[in-house]
């Protein structure tokens, strides 16, 4: 089983960026979370500040990937060709934020990929990657 996890603009500055918010573990932590909790599976990462290379990456997922957990950063509240190009890979979708998007500003309240995803886990810093991988194995197994 090969898994993405996928994740968009300055989520590479995790551990410096916001710490109250986001806490002070790295993405490379995040990445880690997943493949401990995913032994056995191919756990392959992606972080791009730039809309266009998340795109290419779900349209290369699509037929060799099992699922996608997805932190498309400031992308989540307005890309919609992200939208998109989620609503053409057919296997599981998670969406993952550090924080909870509902308990922040106003724009962050809204997030075109939630409905075209399988499911939202937010609010958890670090363990909303582990209960995303946790998710996918679940889903995958039935």
């Amino acid at each position: 089983m090969r898994v993405l996890v996928l994740t968009g603009p300055n989520l590479n500055l995790l551990g410096e960026r916001e710490p109250e918010i986001y806490g002070t573990e790295t993405l490379s932590d995040c990445v880690d979370v997943v493949k401990k909790a995913l032994p056995g599976f191919d756990v392959d990462d992606f972080q791009s500040n730039a809309e266009n290379e998340l795109i290419d990456a779900i349209q290369k997922a699509r037929g060799n990937t099992d699922a996608i957990i997805i932190n498309a950063g400031a992308f989540t509240h307005y890309s919609y060709a992200i939208r998109d190009a989620l609503v053409m890979f057919d296997g599981i979708k998670i969406e993952v934020h550090l924080s909870n998007p509902g308990a922040r500003e106003e724009f962050r309240h809204t997030s075109v990929i939630s409905a075209v995803v399988t499911g939202v886990i937010s609010g958890f810093k670090i363990d909303s990657y582990a209960l995303a991988a946790q998710a996918v194995a679940s889903l995958l197994a039935k």
